[in-house]
């Protein structure tokens, strides 16, 4: 039977979702975008561009237990569209500032309540979403969310840098932010998710880690979202992009270059997400994971390096390409093998590895490149990577040695009942 790239788009549902979501993420590519340039404008500090990544990820990581109960216990949708509400109002608070020349501290305040925000809202995005689409169009369903989503990053980060060129301010993109984060929420109340138990557990400390538990037990996605923190957390160098676009690739239009370079990942990734939707499932997807990662190392090294547009530019396409089989890879895991009643948990946690990696990856790149410069701290970044991923292919046979995603032993070993387990599942990267 021919492959139908379009199977997961065949359900009302996911359309619903689908469109609010790419919004959703195109108001966020132009939030953060407009947020690097502001912050780098008033400071030229590269610690300053890593402390915005510090702000981003230490409320995810602080709250992220506390709204993976919240997404199992209450309703996903209304938590959706509380969240998405007032994140569409700290967008409108982001214009104010702007407007008014505030101190960049008070930037940083708003990100970290942004964080908060974005803390309740992943995990329930992502436990929401296998309820949408029956298992059999789960990765078709990973694969097209990731291609929304990269679609949005590239549309955003690029008109934002056009909109700074021609006009100089950014208030006004931050007020284009506001509408389309709202869009989810709006969404939201149209969605029909297939019914699916709850947890009925109080907020213990039992409930809260039962998702860490329930993932460490599971060492083939532990093993996974380890090395993505890890590989991620050397080897980003977002903090860095509007530093690279002023001072060493000395491009005339340089919002348009930091735009171009921010949206170049998610080129390349976009690429890859439409190949792997028009494509039967991995086969290999251990390997597939660990050379992806290891790639991935080896084009920040280039990127690090290099003094072109154009080949930095090529190295951060080829990069994203390359992580989109890893996001790939580390969705499946995440959702096939985990019950409903835990994937809010569960997703928090892999919410924490998320930003753990990408946010203080950017806080970590910021800090090395205010000590040792910006090309030490990419090139350095890249290395470790490339480490890393040497330590998890050594000590993770299982890994190593993982075939399909569609097809696995149910969590832990453990016969499940749920229907919600065996026939629905998948998320991929959201804001």
């Amino acid at each position: 039977m021919p492959h139908d790239a379009f199977q997961a788009l065949q359900h009302a549902n996911y359309r619903r979702f689908a469109a609010g979501f790419m919004l959703n993420s195109l108001g966020l590519h132009v939030l953060t975008t407009a947020v690097l340039w502001d912050v780098w404008e008033r400071t030229h500090d590269p610690l300053a561009l890593g402390i915005t990544g510090l702000c981003r990820a230490l409320p995810v990581v602080l709250l992220a237990l506390v709204a993976g109960h919240a997404a199992d216990r209450f309703e996903r949708t209304r938590i959706i569209m509380v969240c998405q509400s007032c994140f569409a109002a700290l967008c409108a608070a982001f214009a104010w500032l702007d407007l008014h020349d505030a101190p960049v501290w008070q930037f940083y305040l708003l990100l970290v309540a942004s964080g908060g925000v974005r803390a309740f809202a992943g995990p329930a995005r992502a436990s929401l979403l296998p309820l949408l689409v029956p298992r059999r169009n789960l990765e078709n369903a990973v694969n097209w969310n990731s291609g929304f989503f990269q679609t949005a990053a590239i549309g955003g980060p690029i008109a934002t840098g056009l909109v700074i060129d021609s006009i100089g301010s950014t208030w006004q993109l931050y007020l284009v932010a506001a509408a389309l984060t709202a869009s989810l929420a709006l969404v939201a109340p149209f969605l029909r998710p297939e019914p699916a138990p709850r947890t009925t557990e109080g907020l213990t400390l039992k409930s809260l880690v039962a998702g860490a538990r329930f993932i460490i037990g599971e060492r083939v996605v532990f093993g996974a979202l380890l090395l993505d923190l890890l590989a991620v957390l050397f080897g980003g160098a977002t903090a860095l992009l509007p530093m690279y676009a002023d001072e060493i690739l000395h491009i005339g239009q340089k919002g348009f270059a930091f735009g171009a370079l921010k949206a170049s990942p998610y080129v390349g990734a976009l690429i890859m997400a439409a190949w792997l939707a028009s494509r039967p499932p991995i086969r290999r997807a251990g390997p597939a994971l660990l050379w992806s990662v290891a790639g991935f190392g080896g084009c920040m090294i280039v990127f690090g390096m290099s003094t072109s547009f154009w080949i930095a530019t090529l190295a951060l396409v080829t990069s994203g390409a390359l992580d989109a089989v890893s996001v790939t890879v580390r969705h499946m895991l995440v959702q096939t093998r985990t019950p409903n009643e835990l994937r809010g948990r569960v997703s928090a946690v892999n919410t924490m590895f998320i930003e753990c990696s990408n946010e203080l990856g950017s806080f970590e790149s910021g800090l090395v490149a205010r000590w040792m410069g910006p090309v030490f701290s990419v090139v350095s970044g890249g290395v470790g990577t490339l480490v890393v991923v040497g330590m998890v292919a050594a000590r993770s046979p299982a890994l190593r040695g993982l075939r399909g995603l569609s097809e696995h032993d149910t969590p832990s070993g453990r016969a499940n009942s749920t229907r919600e387990t065996t026939e629905s599942a998948g998320d991929t990267t959201a804001p």
